[in-house]
């Protein structure tokens, strides 16, 4: 089971124009912004990878601001399993349950669950905290994610599941998140 305790956010590539030509971007957005907050109230690490941010720009000030105690790691593969720096900050974690979110649902954030998945880690892909340019290829990548093994939650489900109990001492922080 997903705890906070065993899981790894990777935030992948929600950078410069591209992220503002995301379907329904402002939920997009304020998903991502929450998946990160709850993270850092819970403990939960979080990487965070850009796609050649010298061609694509950086990071959304919305999200970056959240991460400014940490540095982005640059990638050209598509996936961030294909690059050592990546992987290296990934097996440092010492978790083997990664929980996605980013850009583009059916090219990024897709190859990189799926390489993910076979090299043995679990991945949950949070539905609405991952976007692409046009929402049917989302809905392929979810579902190519889903064949390779991957569960699919959604904002909310992820952030209940790490508390487990309304009892969690940052319950009410938590759900503020979702108001």
């Amino acid at each position: 089971m997903l705890t906070a305790e065993n899981s790894v956010v990777v935030l992948i590539d929600v950078q410069g124009k591209l992220a503002q030509l995301m379907s329904d971007k402002e939920t997009l957005f304020a998903n991502l912004a929450r998946v990160i907050q709850g993270a850092k109230i819970l403990g939960v690490p979080v990487l965070w990878a850009e796609q050649i941010p010298e061609k694509l720009g950086p990071t959304i000030p919305e999200l970056a601001d959240l991460l400014a105690d940490q540095a982005p790691l640059r990638k050209v593969s598509f996936s961030c399993a294909k690059n050592q720096e990546f992987m290296a900050a990934l097996e440092a974690t010492g978790r083997k349950f990664v929980v996605a979110i980013g850009i583009e649902a059916h090219v990024c954030v897709c190859q990189t669950v799926v390489d993910l998945l076979e090299d043995g880690f679990a991945v949950d892909v949070v539905s609405d905290a991952v976007g692409s340019r046009i929402a049917s290829n989302k809905a392929v990548g979810l579902n190519r994610m889903r064949d390779h093994g991957a569960r699919i939650s959604s904002t909310e489900m992820l952030l209940f599941e790490w508390m487990e109990t309304a009892e969690h001492p940052a319950f009410r922080e938590i759900q503020a998140l979702l108001k």
